[in-house]
């Protein structure tokens, strides 16, 4: 039942992003749409941002589902892409109204966990520090959530498929390269 409710405040905050900016949105505004009570809204979240965040934590966890390794990160990252476009007004409403950081912060959570598991993936059998682990996925995700700032930036025109195609091209062999370079067992 808590469920059903946050999902139903999650569609009320996304309907009412579509006639005016976050800013503007009250907590009343969302439970009118939702008809619901303020104190049932204020009984599964803190405010209008600690639901965004649980909305973005749950739209990741779903389109990455299934799609966190070697061989499939290429489609988590274009299901990064489509869930973004899909939500296109949210995204852009909050990161025109909100701040730029919100969205960086949650698309480095999401690339991070990704690239993160692709690295262990890869290092499997290897004796590889912690931090060198650590410092390939913070290099790619720098990399994957700058790509999609600035298509977010350029209102999403170019063809997704594209861009996480030529990435691809940039990537491959190189996590498993690198890590080989920073072995210690060899």
């Amino acid at each position: 039942m808590a469920d059903m409710t946050k999902q139903a405040l999650s569609a009320s905050l996304k309907r009412l992003l579509l006639t005016k900016p976050v800013t503007k949105i009250t907590i009343n505004d969302i439970a009118e749409d939702c008809g619901i009570s303020r104190s049932t809204f204020y009984y599964h979240f803190q405010d209008i941002y600690d639901l965004v965040e649980w909305i973005t934590r749950e739209d990741a966890r779903c389109v990455l589902e299934g799609n966190r390794s070697y061989d499939t990160w290429q489609q988590g990252f274009l299901n990064i892409f489509r869930a973004v476009e899909e939500n296109k007004p949210f995204i852009l409403n909050m990161y025109r109204h909100v701040s730029r950081e919100h969205i960086e912060q949650f698309l480095y959570q999401v690339v991070y966990g990704l690239l993160r598991d692709v690295v262990e993936e890869r290092s499997a059998g290897m004796t590889v520090k912690e931090e060198d682990k650590r410092f390939i996925a913070d290099f790619y995700k720098f990399a994957f959530v700058g790509l999609m700032l600035n298509w977010i930036q350029g209102d999403m025109k170019e063809d997704p498929e594209a861009i996480v195609a030529r990435l691809s091209i940039l990537i491959e062999g190189d996590i498993t390269r690198c890590l080989n370079k920073l072995r210690l067992d060899q």
